[in-house]
């Protein structure tokens, strides 16, 4: 929602300014479908070119998010907590017993109370094997911590090709904006006999070109890439507090312990209270 406030914002204050200076909307508009086929056309197919399959569904997928915002809420977070202790303690009374959750999340009781957890493939399995991990690398947990390091790098990694993609189109648009202005102006020269008052609004219409290529640029898909870099940044905190917890559960500390740990990793607008979350692990620890 905040979002589509900016594009109103954006469009009011670039047109509602041209306007009110004394603008007329007319040049602009009549040039505006064949500017645009040019500009934007040349970016999509420059975008079609620079990327794979893979990366163009990513980003058709993520643009969504530019409106919706992050995907892990602050009720997520304290959920995410209270699944990991429930999990740790499991662990340390019995070990065995933990092996059916982590070998088949989708039919664990424990992953059953937050299907929001469940229902995301990466955080389960950063879950599972970490967890599986541990059970066979204890006399090592920097070997585990080194592993766990490296998954969420390539993540992230994985994250990002969508912002990096909006982005290089970003930097492409004013120079093809540039290039509709130039085939403006030759259209423009082919017709040098035109009167005055002619000749003038084939220049506006060539220049609507470059405005377009700087407007769309800056004005839409440059903060879509920043707003999608900042919520893949958002969303990494989730993880990475997975690897908090499961890192200090490795080096044996006690499960209240652990959760704080991951509790004070948690970004301040998300971290539950700590009475609060006290709270809800004691209430998990008496209905088990």
């Amino acid at each position: 929602m905040f979002g589509l406030v900016g594009i109103v914002v954006v469009f009011v204050m670039v047109f509602g300014g041209y306007l009110l200076s004394g603008g007329k909307m007319g040049i602009v508009i009549a040039a505006l479908p064949f500017e645009m086929m040019i500009i934007f056309g040349a970016a999509v197919g420059a975008f079609l070119l620079a990327n794979s399959i893979g990366i163009v569904k990513a980003t058709l997928k993520a643009l969504p998010l530019v409106f919706r915002g992050a995907r892990w809420k602050a009720n997520d977070y304290r959920d995410l907590l209270v699944l990991l202790f429930e999990l740790i303690r499991l662990a340390r009374a019995n070990p065995v017993a933990l092996e059916e959750h982590i070998e088949q999340p989708r039919a664990s009781s424990i992953f059953a109370q937050y299907p929001r957890i469940l229902a995301d493939h990466e955080a389960v399995s950063l879950i599972c094997d970490t967890l599986r991990a541990a059970g066979m690398n204890y006399d090592d947990p920097m070997q585990v911590e080194e592993v766990l390091e490296k998954r969420l790098e390539a993540s992230r990694h994985h994250a990002l090709q969508p912002v990096h993609a909006l982005q290089t189109m970003a930097d492409g648009l004013p120079a093809l904006g540039i290039v509709a202005a130039v085939l403006g102006v030759i259209k423009t020269m082919s017709s040098i006999d035109e009167p005055p008052a002619v000749l003038g609004k084939m220049i506006g219409g060539a220049l609507v070109g470059t405005f377009l290529g700087v407007f769309l640029a800056y004005g839409f898909v440059g903060p879509m890439a920043a707003r999608l870099q900042s919520i893949c940044d958002e969303d990494a905190h989730f993880y990475q507090l997975i690897r908090e917890v499961l890192v200090a559960n490795l080096y044996q500390h006690a499960p209240p312990l652990c959760i704080e740990v991951g509790r004070q990793s948690t970004p301040e607008n998300l971290r539950p209270g700590f009475a609060d979350l006290e709270m809800v692990l004691k209430a998990s620890k008496e209905a088990a």
